[in-house]
This record gives structure tokens, C-alpha cells and sequence, in this order.
């Protein structure tokens, strides 16, 4: 049965990949929002598919810095084709520009060609591809490649601290954009504002493969700050929101919703209950909590405006629970990701089910630490502290104790007015005396990186310093 289910998953992802292969659906409308048209894309796309023809760019590896989401889409349709020898390029997505992260970069892939639509400091000795300009839009004459081939690898700055890089096929992330569209009832009429930049996961699936594989326009603008995303959205007449956590919390108290929104997305991070209810309330629109990472792709939603408390797998998604941990099925899996013999893989979340179609997160199993060989859950610890009157948001690490052995918990406190005394006897209460934080700092907000996740070693340089 599995094998069935999963071949019939790819033959449908196949089919609709041809089918978005052989020309725009609607090849005047717009792309991006006041900007380049679907056909326009295909154009690109086609003029890319002949700058990478020569057989020194099959099966080679090209940094895509790229942060223009039309340039971005026309790519992935030139490296869906798989060039005349059917061997395309692996596209690289890094998880910044920075000259530092592209030289990091290089150092783990060896790439020695970029795609960049903008001058950036790249690694010395790098050939640089523009965008064509001016190409006709034809119909491919190759065949595309096949859905299991790696298509993109994503650089990921490693939310633990740790640089990863993960495999994306065509079948992860074309499957994943057409399983989104038609699970949101996504159109031609939708036209998509996202907070997150394309070259982070969660804004290339919702800003340039949804859009793409939907019909959708999408705004070029990355907005960030509460004002910003609020103009945008109106001004727009946009009817997605694809924000993350952060911009939420900022948003708390300001209406942003015009007429036109009908869905708002959040992902790459737990959206705290309190910034959810504050925006769904103001704004009438209720916030889809989507779950998942990088190298699962999407597993799961909720939307607690309408009651919902617990997350809901993706139909194409198939999930269970072993010794408290959740473990997926999913044709939305990184290929390097180990698999037990039945398909499933386990992740490092620890879940509760609730009844047989729904489950509840309770942290990740990395969350759970040993002080004086006793049991902590940092998200208990984190919970307490989220309690006290004036904070906002908090991180609870567990970090090595200087000279020894054993683990010190530690905690950074957003929120400038917190009453620490408070704030302590709070925790005194709640906790027994191995589970108290042996470092308690407060500052006006906690480090992020761009994509909305917390940016681990400024953390920890905060908390040892």
C-alpha cells in the first residue's frame, strides 16, 4: 500500500510538472504584482536553459543568489527540464549574501558558477550568470527531469548552531507547491504578500513555487516592519499572508487586514497563542499554523480561529507516534533523511496524539535536558517564564557548565520592564532548585536571523558574556 500511495504521488506530481513545462496558463498575467508577467518568466526561463546548456554546467553546481522571486521561478522551470543531456545543474540556496556565508558556502559545495541578478561579493575566481533579457518564450523540447532528482540543495544557517545543507527533488518541492494550492484552493485570482525572502524555504515555496504552479501574482516586496506590511497588503489588494512569528508578535494592536485578505501563514518557528488571538481578533482572519522544516517540508496546520488546537497532517502526509516522538511519511522528505523500513522518519519532536487524526507538539526531544542527573524540559521552564507580567518572548538554553561536566540552564528575557524579582520568585515557586535558570538576562529583543528563527550563537554570546 505504500508503494502505491507513493507511486501514485509521483506519477501526479510528473503529470502537473509537464504540464507547467509546456507554457504559461495565462502568459499576460502578472507574476509579480506591477512587475514581470507568467510569460515574461517562461521567457527567462528559456533564455536561462540556454546559458546553461553547455555540457560544463551539466550536473554541476550553481550558487542561486538570487533574491528577485521572477528571476528565482525562472530558473527552477530552466532546471526542471533537464538540459539536452538530461542532466541539469543543482541549484544551491544559501541562507544569506553575506561575503562570509558565500565563501562558507563554496568551502562545503566547490561551486565555481552563480546565477545573481545583483553585483555581490562572491568567492574570488566565481562566473556569474545574469538573468536574459529579451528571449522568446518556446515550448521545451527536452523532457523534464524525473521528480526524484535532486533539483535544489538549501544552505541552512542551523537553527542549533550547526551549517546543514538539504537536498530538495523536484517531487519535495513541486509537490509540496501543488499539494499547497490545492489544499488553500490557491488561484489566479490570489495575489501572495510574504515577510520572508525567496532564498529561505518558507518563502520559496509560498512566494515563488505556489505562485508559479497556481496562477497567483505575488509582491516583489519583502516587507518586515508592522507599517510596511500593512501599506503593502492594501495597497496590493493582497489575499495571502505568509509571515512569520515575529512580524506577527510586532503586529499585535495594528490592523492590517483589508478586504481582500482571506488567509494569513506562519511558519518557521511556533507562533506564541497570545499574537495569534490578538491578530485573528482585529483583523477577522485567521492565522494558519504550518509545521514543518526544511528537510520535511510541510507536515501539519492548525488554525485556532476556528477552534482548532492541535495540528492536522497534510492529506499526503501520513504521521505516527514512537516513544513519544512523531515519525512522518511524506513525499515532501529530504532524500538524505533516514527512513525506517516502513517510510516513516522519525523527527526530534516529542507529540501527544489527540484522538486518530490529530496531534499536539510538546517540544523537541532536544528540549529535554539533564541537570544533577535530574530531568528538565526547557519548554516548561520557557512556559513559566512567558507567565510573568511585561515578557514577550523568552529563550531557555542548556548549556555546558564551564569546567565540568554537567549542564547549567540558562535564559535570555525580551522585555526591558520585566520585574525580575518577580520574575525569580515566579520561577522559585514553580520549579525545583536544579531546573532554575543560573543565568536570567533581559534585553528588548532577542536575536533573530532573517528567516524568523532565533539566532542561536548571538544567544549564547549574551548569556556568557
Amino acid at each position: 500500500m505504500v508503494n502505491v500511495i507513493k507511486e501514485l504521488s509521483m506519477l501526479n506530481t510528473n503529470q502537473s510538472i509537464k504540464a507547467l513545462l509546456t507554457g504559461p496558463k495565462f502568459p499576460d498575467k502578472e507574476f509579480i504584482r506591477s512587475g514581470a508577467t507568467f510569460g515574461e518568466v517562461y521567457a527567462m526561463a528559456a533564455g536561462f536553459r540556454t546559458a546553461l546548456s553547455g555540457p560544463e554546467y551539466q550536473g554541476a553546481s550553481i550558487c542561486l543568489a538570487v533574491d528577485d522571486r521572477a528571476v528565482m521561478a525562472a530558473v527552477l522551470l530552466a532546471a526542471l527540464t533537464g538540459g539536452p543531456s538530461g542532466n541539469s545543474p543543482t541549484l544551491l540556496l544559501p541562507y544569506a549574501f553575506s561575503a562570509k556565508s558565500l565563501a562558507r558556502m563554496q568551502q562545503l559545495t566547490g561551486f565555481t558558477t552563480a546565477i545573481t541578478d545583483v553585483d555581490r561579493e562572491l568567492p574570488p575566481g566565481t562566473t556569474i550568470i545574469r538573468p536574459p533579457a529579451g528571449t522568446k518564450a518556446e515550448p521545451t523540447n527536452c523532457a523534464p527531469i524525473s521528480p526524484q532528482a535532486e533539483l535544489l540543495r538549501i544552505f541552512t544557517g542551523g537553527s542549533t548552531g550547526t551549517p546543514q545543507i538539504w537536498s530538495k527533488t523536484g517531487e519535495n518541492l513541486f509537490g509540496e507547491g501543488f499539494s499547497l494550492a490545492r489544499h488553500f484552493a490557491v488561484t489566479e485570482k490570489d495575489c501572495i504578500v510574504a515577510t520572508v525572502p525567496p532564498y529561505h524555504i518558507y518563502g520559496l515555496l509560498f512566494s515563488v513555487i505556489l505562485p508559479l504552479v497556481s496562477g497567483a501574482s505575488v509582491v516583489m516586496a519583502t516587507p518586515s516592519f508592522p507599517g510596511e506590511i500593512a501599506d503593502v497588503i492594501h495597497e496590493q489588494g493582497a489575499t495571502l499572508l505568509a509571515g512569520i512569528p515575529p512580524h506577527y508578535r510586532a503586529l499585535r494592536g495594528k490592523q492590517v487586514a483589508s478586504s481582500s485578505l482571506r488567509l494569513a501563514f506562519s511558519s518557521a518557528g511556533m507562533l506564541d497563542a497570545e499574537d495569534n488571538e490578538a491578530f485573528s481578533h482585529l483583523n477577522k482572519v485567521g492565522i494558519v499554523e504550518v509545521y514543518g522544516s526544511t528537510e520535511t517540508g510541510g507536515i501539519a496546520t492548525r488554525n485556532r480561529h476556528l477552534g482548532e488546537t492541535s495540528f492536522t497532517a497534510f492529506p499526503t502526509v501520513s504521521w505516527t507516534v514512537k516513544e513519544d516522538r512523531l515519525c512522518v511519511r511524506s513525499p515532501f522528505l529530504s532524500p538524505e533523511l533516514p527512513v525506517a523500513d516502513d517510510g516513516f522518519f522519525t523527527t526530534g519532536d516529542r507529540v501527544e496524539p489527540n484522538g486518530t487524526t490529530q496531534f499536539i507538539l510538546k517540544g523537541r526531544v532536544d528540549g529535554v535536558t539533564k541537570v544533577g542527573g535530574k530531568r528538565v524540559d526547557l519548554e516548561e521552564v520557557r512556559a513559566i517564564i512567558k507567565k510573568v507580567p511585561k515578557v514577550s518572548d523568552c529563550v531557555v538554553m542548556a548549556l555546558p557548565d564551564p569546567g565540568g561536566r554537567e549542564h547549567r540552564i540558562v535564559a535570555l528575557v525580551q522585555g526591558t520592564e520585566v520585574d525580575m524579582d518577580l520574575l525569580r520568585k515566579t520561577l522559585a515557586k514553580s520549579l525545583e532548585f536544579y531546573a532554575l535558570p543560573r543565568v536570567l538576562k533581559t534585553i528588548n529583543r532577542i536575536p533573530l536571523q532573517e528567516n524568523g528563527k532565533y539566532n542561536r550563537d548571538a544567544i549564547i554570546q549574551l548569556l556568557t558574556t
